[in-house]
Protein backbone atom coordinates (compact mmCIF):
# COMPACT_ATOMS: atom_id res chain seq x y z
CA UNK A 1 0.00 0.00 0.00
CA UNK A 2 1.20 3.51 -0.78
CA UNK A 3 3.20 4.95 2.12
CA UNK A 4 1.31 8.24 1.74
CA UNK A 5 -2.05 6.60 2.49
CA UNK A 6 -3.25 5.89 6.01
CA UNK A 7 -6.29 3.78 6.87
CA UNK A 8 -8.73 4.84 9.56
CA UNK A 9 -11.53 2.52 10.71
CA UNK A 10 -14.65 4.10 12.21
CA UNK A 11 -17.89 2.54 13.40
CA UNK A 12 -21.43 3.81 13.94
CA UNK A 13 -21.58 7.47 14.88
CA UNK A 14 -17.85 7.73 14.24
CA UNK A 15 -18.69 8.05 10.54
CA UNK A 16 -20.75 11.23 11.08
CA UNK A 17 -17.89 13.77 10.61
CA UNK A 18 -16.98 12.10 7.33
CA UNK A 19 -20.43 11.90 5.74
CA UNK A 20 -20.18 14.96 3.49
CA UNK A 21 -16.79 13.99 2.11
CA UNK A 22 -17.84 10.36 1.69
CA UNK A 23 -20.97 11.42 -0.21
CA UNK A 24 -18.90 13.50 -2.63
CA UNK A 25 -16.42 10.67 -3.13
CA UNK A 26 -19.17 8.14 -3.86
CA UNK A 27 -20.75 10.43 -6.45
CA UNK A 28 -17.37 11.02 -8.11
CA UNK A 29 -16.25 7.38 -8.28
CA UNK A 30 -19.60 5.83 -9.11
CA UNK A 31 -20.03 8.04 -12.19
CA UNK A 32 -17.58 5.71 -13.89
CA UNK A 33 -18.48 2.41 -15.57
CA UNK A 34 -19.99 0.04 -14.55
CA UNK A 35 -22.21 2.04 -12.14
CA UNK A 36 -22.62 5.22 -14.24
CA UNK A 37 -24.39 6.74 -11.23
CA UNK A 38 -25.77 10.25 -11.58
CA UNK A 39 -25.89 10.93 -7.86
CA UNK A 40 -27.11 13.73 -5.62
CA UNK A 41 -25.88 14.88 -2.23
CA UNK A 42 -29.41 14.76 -0.82
CA UNK A 43 -29.81 11.08 -1.68
CA UNK A 44 -26.32 10.32 -0.40
CA UNK A 45 -27.03 11.96 2.95
CA UNK A 46 -30.11 9.78 3.44
CA UNK A 47 -28.40 6.60 2.21
CA UNK A 48 -25.28 7.01 4.35
CA UNK A 49 -27.26 7.82 7.49
CA UNK A 50 -27.99 4.07 7.70
CA UNK A 51 -24.41 3.53 8.85
CA UNK A 52 -24.66 6.02 11.70
CA UNK A 53 -27.80 4.43 13.12
CA UNK A 54 -26.12 1.20 14.22
CA UNK A 55 -22.86 0.71 16.09
CA UNK A 56 -22.34 -2.55 14.21
CA UNK A 57 -21.54 -0.71 10.97
CA UNK A 58 -17.98 -0.06 9.83
CA UNK A 59 -16.24 2.28 7.40
CA UNK A 60 -12.59 1.92 6.45
CA UNK A 61 -11.36 5.33 5.29
CA UNK A 62 -8.26 5.85 3.12
CA UNK A 63 -6.58 9.20 3.74
CA UNK A 64 -3.74 10.88 1.90
CA UNK A 65 -2.92 13.60 4.38
CA UNK A 66 -6.30 15.21 5.02
CA UNK A 67 -7.77 14.17 1.65
CA UNK A 68 -10.29 11.33 1.64
CA UNK A 69 -9.23 9.21 -1.35
CA UNK A 70 -11.18 6.04 -0.64
CA UNK A 71 -13.70 4.42 1.67
CA UNK A 72 -15.33 1.06 2.23
CA UNK A 73 -18.51 0.44 4.21
CA UNK A 74 -20.32 -2.54 5.66
CA UNK A 75 -22.83 -3.67 8.27
CA UNK A 76 -24.81 -6.77 9.22
CA UNK A 77 -27.35 -7.48 6.48
CA UNK A 78 -30.21 -7.34 9.01
CA UNK A 79 -29.68 -3.56 9.15
CA UNK A 80 -29.70 -3.08 5.37
CA UNK A 81 -32.66 -2.15 3.20
CA UNK A 82 -35.22 -4.78 2.29
CA UNK A 83 -34.15 -5.03 -1.38
CA UNK A 84 -30.82 -6.52 -0.27
CA UNK A 85 -32.30 -8.79 2.40
CA UNK A 86 -35.07 -10.26 0.24
CA UNK A 87 -32.96 -12.67 -1.91
CA UNK A 88 -31.36 -14.20 1.19
CA UNK A 89 -34.71 -14.68 2.91
CA UNK A 90 -36.06 -16.31 -0.27
CA UNK A 91 -33.15 -18.77 -0.17
CA UNK A 92 -33.77 -19.57 3.49
CA UNK A 93 -30.64 -17.79 4.72
CA UNK A 94 -30.79 -15.88 8.00
CA UNK A 95 -29.90 -12.24 7.34
CA UNK A 96 -28.60 -12.02 10.92
CA UNK A 97 -25.79 -14.37 9.88
CA UNK A 98 -24.58 -12.30 6.91
CA UNK A 99 -22.29 -9.29 6.93
CA UNK A 100 -22.96 -7.02 3.96
CA UNK A 101 -19.99 -5.25 2.36
CA UNK A 102 -21.86 -2.34 0.85
CA UNK A 103 -19.27 -0.63 -1.35
CA UNK A 104 -15.67 0.32 -1.88
CA UNK A 105 -14.80 3.57 -3.62
CA UNK A 106 -11.23 4.59 -4.42
CA UNK A 107 -9.86 7.36 -6.62
CA UNK A 108 -8.20 6.02 -9.77
CA UNK A 109 -4.74 7.38 -8.87
CA UNK A 110 -4.68 5.18 -5.75
CA UNK A 111 -5.69 1.87 -7.33
CA UNK A 112 -3.28 -1.03 -7.66
CA UNK A 113 -1.53 -0.22 -4.36
CA UNK A 114 -3.18 -2.79 -2.08
CA UNK A 115 -5.82 -0.44 -0.67
CA UNK A 116 -8.73 -2.35 -2.21
CA UNK A 117 -7.55 -5.56 -0.53
CA UNK A 118 -7.16 -3.69 2.76
CA UNK A 119 -10.79 -2.57 2.48
CA UNK A 120 -11.99 -6.18 2.31
CA UNK A 121 -9.64 -7.28 5.09
CA UNK A 122 -10.82 -4.45 7.35
CA UNK A 123 -14.51 -5.17 6.88
CA UNK A 124 -14.09 -8.92 7.32
CA UNK A 125 -12.06 -8.38 10.51
CA UNK A 126 -14.84 -6.17 11.85
CA UNK A 127 -17.45 -8.81 11.00
CA UNK A 128 -15.46 -11.48 12.82
CA UNK A 129 -15.16 -9.24 15.88
CA UNK A 130 -18.94 -8.80 15.95
CA UNK A 131 -19.39 -12.57 16.17
CA UNK A 132 -22.30 -14.71 15.07
CA UNK A 133 -21.81 -13.97 11.37
CA UNK A 134 -21.18 -16.87 8.98
CA UNK A 135 -20.85 -15.07 5.64
CA UNK A 136 -19.50 -11.90 4.12
CA UNK A 137 -21.39 -10.75 1.03
CA UNK A 138 -21.60 -7.94 -1.47
CA UNK A 139 -23.47 -7.37 -4.70
CA UNK A 140 -22.30 -5.93 -8.00
CA UNK A 141 -24.15 -4.44 -10.94
CA UNK A 142 -24.36 -6.53 -14.10
CA UNK A 143 -23.71 -4.68 -17.36
CA UNK A 144 -23.72 -6.11 -20.87
CA UNK A 145 -20.39 -6.62 -22.62
CA UNK A 146 -21.57 -4.33 -25.43
CA UNK A 147 -22.80 -1.48 -23.22
CA UNK A 148 -22.21 1.79 -25.14
CA UNK A 149 -20.41 3.42 -22.19
CA UNK A 150 -18.11 0.48 -21.48
CA UNK A 151 -14.57 1.88 -21.79
CA UNK A 152 -12.11 0.28 -24.19
CA UNK A 153 -9.90 -2.12 -22.28
CA UNK A 154 -12.22 -2.27 -19.26
CA UNK A 155 -11.17 -5.04 -16.86
CA UNK A 156 -13.96 -6.56 -14.73
CA UNK A 157 -13.19 -7.01 -11.04
CA UNK A 158 -14.56 -10.56 -10.72
CA UNK A 159 -11.10 -12.21 -10.94
CA UNK A 160 -9.96 -10.03 -8.01
CA UNK A 161 -13.08 -10.86 -6.00
CA UNK A 162 -12.46 -14.56 -6.59
CA UNK A 163 -8.87 -14.12 -5.46
CA UNK A 164 -10.23 -12.60 -2.23
CA UNK A 165 -12.40 -15.70 -1.73
CA UNK A 166 -15.76 -14.44 -3.03
CA UNK A 167 -17.93 -16.39 -5.47
CA UNK A 168 -21.17 -15.47 -7.25
CA UNK A 169 -24.00 -17.32 -5.53
CA UNK A 170 -26.62 -18.81 -7.89
CA UNK A 171 -30.11 -17.61 -7.01
CA UNK A 172 -28.89 -14.63 -4.99
CA UNK A 173 -29.63 -11.56 -7.06
CA UNK A 174 -31.73 -8.44 -6.81
CA UNK A 175 -32.64 -5.25 -8.66
CA UNK A 176 -31.87 -1.75 -7.50
CA UNK A 177 -32.64 1.55 -9.17
CA UNK A 178 -30.63 4.68 -9.86
CA UNK A 179 -30.29 7.24 -12.64
CA UNK A 180 -27.49 6.58 -15.11
CA UNK A 181 -25.44 9.54 -16.36
CA UNK A 182 -26.75 9.03 -19.91
CA UNK A 183 -30.40 8.42 -19.03
CA UNK A 184 -33.26 10.86 -18.34
CA UNK A 185 -34.67 8.95 -15.37
CA UNK A 186 -33.99 6.15 -12.89
CA UNK A 187 -33.98 2.54 -14.12
CA UNK A 188 -33.65 -0.78 -12.30
CA UNK A 189 -30.32 -2.62 -12.54
CA UNK A 190 -29.64 -6.33 -12.08
CA UNK A 191 -27.32 -6.96 -9.12
CA UNK A 192 -25.50 -10.25 -8.42
CA UNK A 193 -24.45 -11.27 -4.90
CA UNK A 194 -21.03 -12.73 -4.10
CA UNK A 195 -20.44 -14.74 -0.91
CA UNK A 196 -17.51 -15.81 1.23
CA UNK A 197 -17.57 -17.85 4.41
CA UNK A 198 -16.04 -15.83 7.22
CA UNK A 199 -14.14 -18.87 8.51
CA UNK A 200 -12.32 -19.07 5.16
CA UNK A 201 -9.00 -17.29 4.66
CA UNK A 202 -8.14 -15.92 1.23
Amino acid sequence: MSSSVQLLTVTGQGLTPWLERLAGLRIRVFRDFPYLYDGSLDYEAEYLSTYTRTETSVCVLALDGEQLVGASTGLPLCHEMEAFQRPFIAQGMAVERVFYCAESVLLAAYRGQGIYRAFFDGREAHARRLGGLAYSAFCAVERSADHPLRPAGYQPLEPIWRHFGYRPEPGLSTHFGWKDIDQPSETDKAMQFYLKRLDTAS
